[in-house]
Parts: C-alpha cells; sequence; structure tokens
C-alpha cells in the first residue's frame, strides 16, 4: 500500500508555509527544545545546540544501516545535522553533534539535498538530529514539495523533544523514529547534559504517537510510510533503565509499537571517562534487556 506524504496536503491549503513561518519566529527567541535557550538565533547567536540562523550538514546520501523498514530495498535518504540538544558522552557520532563537522547550508541548498535523495531512489527523507533545526528543515520542505518532493519524512532524533514543537510537525512528520534513551532523568543530566530527560521523552513520545500510530509499510518495497519507531540503545549496566521503558512503550503507547532493542553500543566520544560505559555491553546484558521487553509484553521488537 502508497499512501501520499501528509505534507501534500499541507501544501495545497498553505498550511505548511504558515507552519515553517510560525517555527522560524521561535528562532528570534529559541525555545524548540527543552533547553529553552532562548537565544536570538536569527542574529547568530547560538544557545545548547551550538547552532545558528541556518542549518549544518555533516553529510547526506542512501543510507543502508538502518532498520528494515526504514531502509527498505533502496536505502533510507539519510541528511546528517551537525549540532545537537543533547551532549551524550558515548555519541557515536561525536564529531559531528558536538565537533560540529559540515558546511552551513541556506534552505535552497537543503532543499536540493531533499529532492537529490528522491531522484536517487530513497524511499524517505531521514533527518538525522533534526530537533534543533525544524525551522530550517521546514524552510526548505516548502521549497522542495513545491518542485516535487513526494516522499515520506522521518524525524529521527534523540527523545528530548518539546511537545509544542513537535504540534508544529503534526501531519508534516510521516514517521518518527525517537531514541528513548534512560528511565532516568539523573543518568540523562550525567551522561547526556540534560534536565529532565524522561519527563519530557515520555511527552514527547506520546505526542509523536497521537500523530502518526503504529508503523504501517509498504509490502511492495518493504519501506514504512507512516507510524512511529522507537530506538532503545542498551548500555553496560542497565544504564538505560530498559524493564522502565518497555514498560511504559508497552503500557502507554501500545504492545504493538515497533522497537528496535540495540546491542550496538561501544565506547565512542568521551566514554572511556565515564566507567561502565568505558565498555561493550555483554551477551548477557542484552538478553537481559530482550527478555525484559517481551514480559512488557512489546510483541513488534527489532534487534537490529
Amino acid at each position: 500500500m502508497e499512501k501520499r506524504p501528509s505534507y501534500l496536503k499541507l501544501l495545497e491549503t498553505g498550511e505548511l508555509e504558515t507552519r515553517a513561518e510560525q517555527a522560524r519566529s521561535i528562532l528570534a527567541s529559541c525555545t524548540l527544545c527543552p533547553h529553552e535557550c532562548k537565544v536570538n538565533r536569527l542574529n547568530g547567536e547560538k544557545g545548547f545546540c551550538k547552532i545558528g540562523k541556518n542549518s549544518v550538514v555533516a553529510s547526506f546520501g542512501a543510507h543502508f544501516g538502518e532498520e528494515p523498514p526504514i531502509t527498505g530495498k533502496n536505502g533510507s535518504g539519510t541528511v546528517f545535522f551537525s549540532g545537537c540538544n543533547m551532549r551524550c558522552v558515548f555519541c557515536q557520532n561525536f564529531e559531528i553533534s558536538q565537533g560540529l563537522e559540515g558546511q552551513e547550508v541556506e534552505k535552497e541548498y537543503l532543499a536540493f539535498i531533499f529532492l537529490s535523495l528522491q531522484e536517487g531512489g530513497c524511499h524517505n527523507v531521514n533527518l538525522v538530529t533534526p530537533t534543533h533545526v525544524v525551522p530550517q528543515v521546514l524552510d526548505a520542505l516548502v521549497l522542495a514539495a513545491r518542485e516535487g518532493l513526494r516522499i515520506p519524512i522521518v524525524y529521527n532524533c534523540g527523545g528530548y523533544e518539546s511537545v509544542e514543537t513537535l504540534k508544529l510537525l503534526d501531519g508534516i512528520v510521516d514517521i518518527y523514529m525517537p531514541d528513548m534513551k534512560y528511565s532516568d532523568n539523573q543518568k540523562a543530566l550525567k551522561y547526556s547534559r540534560v534536565k529532565g530527560y524522561w519527563d519530557f521523552c515520555k511527552l514527547a513520545v506520546k505526542e509523536m504517537y497521537r500523530q502518526v500510530g503504529n508503523l504501517e509499510v509498504d509490502e511492495k518495497t518493504g519501506a514504512a510510510f507512516q507510524g512511529l519507531l522507537i530506538r532503545h540503545l542498551v548500555l553496560p549496566e542497565n544504564l538505560s533503565g530498559t524493564k522502565e521503558v518497555c514498560r511504559f512503550i508497552a503500557s502507554e503507547l501500545s504492545p504493538d509499537t515497533v522497537v528496535n532493542i540495540m546491542d550496538q553500543y561501544r565506547p565512542c566520544g568521551m566514554a572511556s571517562k565515564y566507567p561502565p560505559l568505558d565498555r561493550p555491553i555483554t551477551a548477557e546484558e542484552f538478553a537481559r534487556a530482550v527478555k525484559w521487553a517481551e514480559k512488557a509484553g512489546l510483541r513488534k521488537l527489532l534487534t537490529f
């Protein structure tokens, strides 16, 4: 089953441009995420994310290393944005998220990127770490949609989101793919430098689920066209709080939520300074995490 991306309906009514204008106005006193830095990014001021008026793109292209419903047969059109509203000490993209490697781009070039991914046959535009550049993305999406963009938008984020910002994306984002990194605010503060992570993450994921529901996949392409897919990275000594995360998903969202329990943790960034994050997880730790997910009642687990 193929589905027309929802943002095309908003383009036709003019609502997509209105949403872009609303998002852009937030940059004058930025409250896009829970940090609420209130800096004037339109004038080049920078807050926690270290990004000003324009987005910074580290790389883009067809990606085949995502979950099968995101990659499909032809790959996911990933756009890796530099900067981040989290500072995970173990970030696997440390040079991008905190080192800010990449090129500052105007909305016209970002729109070109979106269209080139579609031209290359990608199933979707996969926005990687987009929370802090939502206005820039929407400005580019308006241009790209006018020029014929018609593939789904994937919002691939760390889970530290503002519900108010997510509401601007209602009817625009087709697939939400958030991390649920921790079920403990103090651990999130220590290892990712964010306050109230679990509280904000729960509210955000509920809003995402309200907007798009369970994941729906086109049988012909193997690619999802709408819905929620949650990622949960298992950390050493259960720093990620897997049991509580899975209980929340099963009870507060749906047992049929697609959840990827991930085993690929490895020490990156500054992880060597933060034991036990200075070592990979063990097979036993991962098996225990999967068992917790199954006991919570989750029926659509990925272990990719």
